[in-house]
Order: C-alpha cells, then structure tokens, then sequence
C-alpha cells in the first residue's frame, strides 16, 4: 500500500486474505469483526482525519444494515470512505434470502453526495478504485464473485456503447450480468449500453438512444431508477420479480429461475423487438 492514507476496516469477511497485509502493516488494516454499523463509523472517523479507508464485508450487512451510518456518517458530513461489498445479488444463493442484496443501489444512490459503482470484473473495479478512493467523497463499489469475462475499457460516471445497429431497441446493463446479456443478444439487431457507474448515472449516453425503446436487463434494482434521471423516455425493465427468490442453489440457479441467464434474456428481448416492428 503505496499510498500512507490507505486504511481497511474488516469485518471478520475475507480477514484471511489480508492478514499478509496486515502483518506487513499492522496500524493500516483492522478486523473489527462482525459490527457492520460500527464499521462504517469508524470509516467516517478515519476520513474525518484525512484518510482513505476501505471498509470491507459481505453485502447485505455493510449496505442495507448500515443505510443510517452511510447516510449520517459519511454522507451527512462530507467524509470520504469507500465502501467495498461482496456477494452482490445472488451470490451467496445457497444461504438464503438474508443473504441475497439486490437493493442497495437503488438505496445507495438517493444518499446525497454518494458514488455508486458496479464494476463487472477485477480489471474494472481496478480502473475504478484506482480513479476514485481518495477523492474525499463516500464511494460504494459493488463487488462480485462471478464477474463477466469481457474486456471493457471503463471509466467512472461514463457509460460504454457496446453496439449500435440503429435499432429502434436499446438494451441497456450493468455489472456482472453483461455476461449473460452479451451472449443473449449478439446476433441481435439492439443497440447494447453497459454502465459500471450508476451515479453519477451517464445521462448524455442515456439521452442518445431516448427516441429508440429501452430495455434494462440487470439483477438488481438501481439502474432502472438512475436511467430514468433522463426525462421522456420509454422504459421497460427484465429483471427482479417482485417476490424473494426462495430457491435454493448457486448464482446461477436463482438467473435461471428469473429469466436472467442467456436464454431468458434472449426471449425477453426478442418478445420487446417483435412489439416495435
């Protein structure tokens, strides 16, 4: 850790991976354990002195449990932290519903002051931390274990046009599931915007296509809501069902149950492009 500023804040989730960290730097990385509201306290104190913590555990319980802190804490008072989940959606499907977090965008994005990011892979969330983890605001990142295998070159707050085939269709996504989205939609005649961004959400981007219909494709809620920051457009959204997903299994299972792997994903658009023909 080049940067002295740096600070992880633990909470007993992936401690075994930084313990070479820590002994290398034993007042730079602290595992608090399992105290997720004091943790993001403590983040607001350290950036309250000029640090650049990373706070660090699973999702639910760092960003649902903790909305009060993020928003007093660190929103309210303009302190810098970021905040770095893991297991986002459905990843952790085989615990059960207090485990799955497919809200915490949507919620995270009304905080004033807040970055809310979706990186897909290792190699965003990189460019994406790298940008942004000392620029003296509370930034979330949205880690996964099951990130997409495209190279995209991302940048914070700008969205990708991935295709553009003047369609009369725009899917648009965000995170892990461009994978399944990439796949469902190749040989199809959509326009394809990929976002790792939600806010600031890329509403130039959004703009260009709002004379063409608009399909989010994504496993979370958030970028539904963000896209819809730009007025007059025509929104459709395939995703989350309004009910918990009680299925048992892996990420992969509770995608196929709700239409968001490849093959569900391939009908929902092409039942969208036979409406507009």
């Amino acid at each position: 850790m080049k940067d002295e500023k740096v600070v992880i804040v633990l909470g007993d989730i992936s401690h075994f991976l930084f313990m070479p960290l820590q002994e290398k730097f034993p007042t730079r990385v602290y595992n608090m354990g399992i105290c997720e509201n004091a943790l993001i306290s403590v983040a607001a104190g350290l950036g309250a002195q000029g640090f650049h913590p990373f706070v660090h555990t699973i999702n639910p319980f760092l960003t649902e449990r903790c909305v009060e802190q993020i928003k007093d804490d660190l929103c309210y008072n303009c302190f810098g932290a970021n905040i770095v989940s893991t297991g986002a959606s459905f990843d952790y499907a085989w615990d059960g519903a207090t485990h799955h977090c497919y809200g915490e965008l949507a919620i995270l994005r009304m905080l004033p002051g807040m970055e809310v990011t979706q990186p897909g892979n290792r190699k965003e969330l990189d460019t994406l931390i790298r940008s942004q983890y000392n620029n003296g605001r509370p930034t979330y990142f949205r880690l996964s274990d099951h990130g997409h295998n495209l190279d995209v070159p991302v940048q914070f707050g700008q969205a990708n046009l991935l295709k553009d085939t003047g369609s009369k269709l725009t899917v648009m996504t965000a995170g892990p599931i461009l994978g399944n989205v990439m796949e469902a939609v190749r040989d199809l005649p959509v326009n394809l915007v990929y976002f790792s961004t939600i806010k600031p959400i890329d509403r130039e981007m959004i703009a260009r296509f709002k004379h063409t219909k608009i399909l989010v494709v994504h496993d979370a809620h958030g970028l539904q809501e963000a896209i819809h920051e730009v007025p007059d457009l025509s929104v459709s959204y395939h995703g989350l069902p309004d009910r918990f997903c009680v299925w048992y299994g892996t990420v992969h299972d509770i995608r196929r149950q709700i239409g968001l792997d490849p093959a569900g994903i391939r009908q929902a658009v092409q039942t969208r492009l036979a409406a507009i023909r």
